[in-house]
């Protein structure tokens, strides 16, 4: 893809001091699900920092070799993306966006990105995707079917056509 194709979207690794910024973005993703708890602030943060946490320790253990980027729009820091990647498939293990940044088309060049590697190298690219989130929409809507369900999550998948 052309830079101006591009947006001025580009990724950069994640660093250790982009930590208080991740937990915003990861924060902001949960939002909707919190408010509907009626708990006050300080539960609200207890809970959105152990789950945060919890989240980076599963990736870390169970991916190692994920990719961990922050999702930039013209410099300027607008969401996360973590990719695994194996022999059988590309796996977006997260992929979120601040709220105001939504709906601009950033995350949908994100994926468009990582089809276009998965055309180049034969696999499918797969997420895991909450039954009620938005976004399921957009996977669907850039050719993403559902290959399973399990609990409240659909396994999405898209496929080259090569395959």
């Amino acid at each position: 893809m052309s830079s101006d194709e591009r947006q001025g979207v580009t990724l950069r690794p994640a660093l250790p001091s982009d930590e208080a910024l991740l937990f915003e973005i990861y924060a902001a993703s949960r939002a909707d699900e919190i408010a509907q708890t009626g708990w006050d602030e300080a539960q609200r943060q207890f809970f959105l920092k152990m789950q945060f946490a919890a989240q980076q320790e599963h990736y870390r253990s169970h991916y190692p070799d994920a990719e961990h980027s922050l999702i930039l729009l013209k410099e300027r820091p607008v969401g996360r993306v973590y990719i695994a990647r194996s022999s059988e498939e590309i796996r977006i293990l997260d992929i979120a966006l601040l709220p105001e940044d939504r709906n601009a088309g950033t995350g949908t060049l994100i994926i468009k990105d990582l089809m276009s590697e998965a055309r180049k190298t034969g696999k499918p690219v797969r997420i895991y995707v909450e039954t009620f989130n938005r976004a399921l929409r957009l996977f669907e809507r850039m050719g993403f079917s559902q290959v399973e369900q399990t609990g409240l999550h659909y396994l999405v998948e898209w496929r080259p056509a090569n395959q």
